[in-house]
C-alpha cells in the first residue's frame, strides 16, 4: 500500500504531466490578486488601444509560457478572459502577415521590423503604418 507522501507525489507529477498543476496555479494567484485588488478604485475604461496593447502582451506571454504573469494581467487590466482573434489583431493594426510570422507573436514581427528599418523611429508613412498602406510583417526572427 502507497504511503501518502507517495500519493502526494503521483498525484503532483500526475498534474503535472497533463498542465494542470500550473493553470491551478496561476487561477489561485489570480484569485489572490483579485482577492486583494482594492475595488474601492474604480478602474479607468478599458481603451481601444490599451485591449490591443495588452492583447500583444497576452499572446507574447503566452507564446513564452509565462501563462502565471498573463494571468495576472488579464485580472489586473480588464482583458478579456477569452484572447482576441489573431485575425482581427492582425486587421485592428493594419498589418499583413506572411507565413513565417503566424507562428509567432505579432509582437516579434513589430519588434524586427523596427529594429531591420535602420536609425530612428520612422514617420508612420514610411512604416507603412498608414490607413492608405497596410504594414506588412515579414519573418526573420526566431
Amino acid at each position: 500500500m502507497a504511503t501518502i507522501t507517495e500519493l502526494k507525489c503521483a498525484l503532483k507529477e500526475t498534474l503535472e504531466s497533463r498542465g494542470v498543476l500550473g493553470q491551478l496555479k496561476a487561477r489561485i494567484r489570480a484569485e489572490v490578486f483579485s482577492a486583494l485588488d482594492d475595488q474601492s478604485q474604480a478602474r479607468p475604461p478599458l481603451s481601444h488601444e490599451n485591449l490591443l496593447i495588452n492583447e500583444l502582451i497576452r499572446e507574447y506571454l503566452e507564446f513564452n509560457k509565462y501563462r502565471y504573469t498573463a494571468s495576472v494581467l488579464t485580472a489586473e487590466s480588464g482583458q478579456p478572459e477569452v484572447p482576441l482573434d489573431r485575425q482581427f489583431m492582425s486587421n485592428e493594426l493594419n498589418v499583413v502577415e506572411d507565413p513565417s510570422t503566424r507562428s509567432v507573436p505579432l509582437l516579434y514581427g513589430l519588434l524586427s521590423h523596427f529594429l531591420n528599418s535602420g536609425p530612428g523611429i520612422p514617420e508612420p508613412e514610411k512604416a507603412g503604418m498608414s490607413t492608405a498602406e497596410p504594414f506588412v510583417l515579414q519573418g526573420g526572427y526566431r
